[in-house]
């Protein structure tokens, strides 16, 4: 089998990579095996300086890997350029404060003395997916590995040029081999990868289905799993919100990365006495963006990352229109390139309404005031984040509480940031990545009791 990375644009062939045999998958567990037995002792501080070389090889060759990333997965230079950018500060994060996060504490107990330490746990298998190609792998590895843990990491299969650009990061860097792995390989045999003893963890960021079967699979041989599985963010609009900063971020948190973003605004939720308003605000927005190759400045907007993403999400557009709904705008699809789309009249009863939509097609839902508003966000058998928009900070406060999502943001765009705890609740997955609680996820929490002799 052959994995092929094609350009978006026009679909032409950058690289085919065959796909690694059993043998070669075997060795690369057995290496992460060996390695970790010798990584799990090493001093923070000299992990932490082998991550601050991989920020700097990534600050130093930004142009290079920010055009690989677009011709792989199609995004506007300047996305890929600020995906580097994020990727180095990741690693600078957990190289300055890994060390901080896994101090041991003091417990109270009966005992003489109780402690709680943090050890690492072996080998975290990652499968990942195309939208941020550098970022999400930096996203869990930084940690992971500052913890003591080894990674070997499986990569969408349209992004294999970036994988193997990371590995060759870490090489470059000083990390031992083994410490961090791409295998190329099918989804059938990730299962033996899975049931290896030293692979003792597995993140995951990707769709719902593919959550359900790593689940499943991490049940069947009992290892610690974090999922993150996508979202149907709302945007909430509130009578007394700044309508032109909330119509202005609501684009851009829709359209970015061509709308292949899981934290990210895709239902905007708006009180009806700025309804108007903000839809007059919006609409221009929308029509103005500039969508073609993402190499040439002044594109707004690159490619979806394959064919079948852009067929998928014209076919929600498609039954939504046939269930009732209006197109405002867009609906345009030509193999990757979808023009940037918006849709109204929507009834929850919709599949638009009850399904993510991975791509530039924007919803909007009117409601009679900031109550129904939380109602209609909940509303969803997602619960990745969502965002509040008002000039009534305790307001919405308060309503911010009452969201079912991981993250709520108010007068701010939704983003991923190292310091915050990432993830979701429901069927956008459970586990948090990055900040101290992340870093945690893959390390063994041991309480040590003593008593005196």
């Amino acid at each position: 089998m052959i994995f092929q990375s094609k350009n978006p644009v026009d679909l032409s062939v950058i690289a085919e990579y065959p796909v690694m045999d059993k043998k070669t998958l075997e060795g690369k567990v057995t290496l992460a095996e060996k390695t970790f037995k010798t990584w799990q002792k090493t001093s923070f501080e000299h992990r932490a300086t082998l991550m601050y070389k991989i920020a700097n090889i990534l600050r130093k060759n930004q142009e290079s890997y920010a055009r690989l990333i677009t011709l792989e997965m199609g995004k506007i230079l300047a996305e890929s350029r600020a995906e580097i950018e994020k990727s180095a500060n990741q690693c600078e994060y957990f190289a300055n404060n890994s060390e901080r996060f896994l101090q041991s504490v003091n417990m109270p107990s009966d005992a003489y003395k109780s402690e709680v330490v943090y050890d690492p746990i072996g080998c975290v298998l990652a499968i990942m997916p195309w939208n941020f190609p550098f970022w999400q792998i930096f996203r869990y590895a930084a940690p992971v590995i500052m913890g003591g843990n080894v990674t070997i990491l499986k990569h969408a299969p349209n992004v294999c040029g970036c994988a193997l650009t990371i590995e060759s990061i870490f090489k470059e860097a000083g990390f031992p081999d083994g410490v961090f792995q791409v295998v190329i390989t099918d989804t059938p045999s990730v299962e033996n990868i899975i049931d290896s003893d030293i692979v003792q963890g597995i993140t995951l960021t990707g769709s719902e289905f593919a959550g359900s079967a790593v689940a499943a699979l991490a049940g069947k041989y009992i290892k610690r799993t974090v999922l993150e599985l996508g979202g149907s963010d709302a945007l909430i609009v509130l009578e007394d919100a700044d309508i032109e900063k909330a119509a202005t971020v609501a684009v851009q948190s829709r359209m970015m990365n061509a709308g292949q973003v899981c934290i990210a605004a895709k239902r905007f939720v708006v009180v009806d006495k700025v309804y108007d308003e903000f839809m007059n605000a919006i609409s221009p927005k929308i029509k103005n963006l500039k969508q073609g190759n993402g190499l040439i400045e002044g594109i707004s907007m690159g490619p979806l990352a394959r064919p079948d993403l852009a067929q998928n999400l014209n076919n929600q557009l498609q039954n939504a229109l046939k269930e009732g709904a209006h197109l405002e705008w867009g609906g345009q699809f030509d193999g990757c390139h979808f023009q940037p789309s918006l849709l109204t009249h929507i009834q929850p009863a919709m599949q638009v309404f009850k399904q993510e939509t991975f791509g530039p097609l924007a919803t909007v839902y009117p409601v009679k005031d900031a109550q129904k508003a939380v109602e209609v966000a909940n509303n969803s058998h997602y619960g990745l984040g969502a965002s509040i928009w008002s000039k009534d900070i305790d307001k919405a406060y308060a309503l911010a509480r009452q969201i079912e999502a991981g993250s709520v943001f108010i007068n701010a765009l939704e983003k991923s940031d190292s310091r915050l705890p990432l993830g979701g609740i429901k069927k956008s997955g459970y586990g948090r990545e990055m900040s101290a609680i992340g870093l945690k996820e893959f390390m063994n929490i041991k309480s040590i009791y003593i008593n005196q002799s």
